[in-house]
């Protein structure tokens, strides 16, 4: 079977996938260098499956351990998770988001050049939209004017793995634009573990179930959204992970570039979430509004259509699944992957 290598792989959509790879047959390698995850996450997939994962500390902006990694696997195609992702950190550390996210990005390209790798699926976002694209995006649109480096940093990697593809007619690049995950695996052995204050909500709520934190901050009400919260196509992160081994087929077997948006086209607001999660846990979160965030949209939802066309993929999974799995997570580990 196939050999897929993911940077950044041990983090939270990495791993996930990682189980999802491995359950389908397909040989993992994962190069990580632990900024916002765990090797503990790996070797837990490693439970999950029963399967080995070939695991390096590595920094993807490292051209020279990149090199040691191709050279010691036969690696038929890669996943791209590497890469700073924090929206409100993007923000106030800018240099720092184009440094590393185009670096890695540019390294991997040449690395595999070098060692004629001709497959690659990138972990992009549903933030290279921009804010004139109406809702719900669909992969034919342009990409927009993006509200924050993040977003700037997902669009240019994007560009240059297009300009890569066009240089090199044998270059198969499939572009993954995600959505919202939340959820985590069904046993509850991996999941969100952010470092620091989480920059997500899912984990903001789940940390003040376990009692991490005394509330939640929900950032603006006054959206022109039914009840005045942001609204956001939330998807399970095992559907999303699935997402990816379906990629993973077709991109063995296509060469060009194909964009494919993973979401469920069905958005739902902060405070939806926020009711879900108590309704389905039986638990109460306390909260209270604060101001709006810069840079956030009050909508932002997917057409999934086309991944469902020629990927045969769509989720499955319900949000009081993802309410549900988040929980079950949490709850296990109220420290995540740390033991103290």
């Amino acid at each position: 079977m196939a050999t897929v290598l993911l940077t950044g792989g041990a983090g939270y959509i990495g791993s996930h996938t990682a189980a999802e790879l491995l359950e389908a047959g397909y040989d993992v390698v994962v190069a990580d260098n632990y900024s916002n995850s765990s090797p503990e996450g790996i070797r837990r997939v490693e439970q999950i499956t029963g399967k080995k994962v070939k695991l390096y500390e590595a920094d993807v902006r490292d051209a020279a351990r990149m090199a040691e990694i191709f050279r010691e696997n036969s690696i038929d195609a890669v996943i791209h998770f590497a890469g700073l992702k924090a929206v409100g950190e993007s923000v106030q550390k800018p240099l720092m988001y184009y440094r590393n996210n185009i670096d890695t990005t540019l390294t991997l390209l040449e690395v595999m050049a070098q060692f004629g790798v001709k497959n690659v699926i990138f972990s992009s976002s549903a933030t290279v939209y921009g804010a004139e694209n109406p809702i719900p995006y669909s992969e034919t649109m342009p990409r927009g004017t993006c509200s924050n480096p993040y977003g700037w940093t997902k669009a240019m990697m994007e560009q240059i793995f297009e300009d890569a593809a066009k240089a090199d007619p044998a270059l198969s690049v499939v572009l993954l634009r995600y959505f919202n995950p939340i959820g985590a695996h069904s046993s509850g052995m991996i999941g969100e573990d952010p470092c620091g204050i989480p920059n997500n909500l899912m984990p903001f709520i789940t940390q003040v179930a376990v009692g991490k934190r005394d509330h939640l901050t929900i950032f603006g009400n006054d959206y022109p959204t039914p009840d005045g919260t942001c609204r956001r196509d939330y998807i399970h992160v095992t559907d999303l992970a699935a997402g990816h081994v379906k990629a993973t087929d077709y991109v063995l077997k296509h060469k060009g570039v194909e964009i494919f948006n993973l979401g469920t086209g069905t958005p739902y607001s902060v405070s939806e979430i926020v009711e879900a999660f108590e309704r389905v846990n039986g638990i109460r979160i306390p909260f209270e509004f604060g101001p709006r965030r810069s840079g956030d949209l009050p909508e932002s939802y997917a057409n999934a259509d086309k991944a469902a066309q020629l990927l045969g993929w769509k989720a499955v999974r319900s949000l009081d699944d993802m309410c549900r799995d988040s929980w079950n997570w949490q709850k296990q580990n109220p420290n995540g992957y740390r033991t103290e």
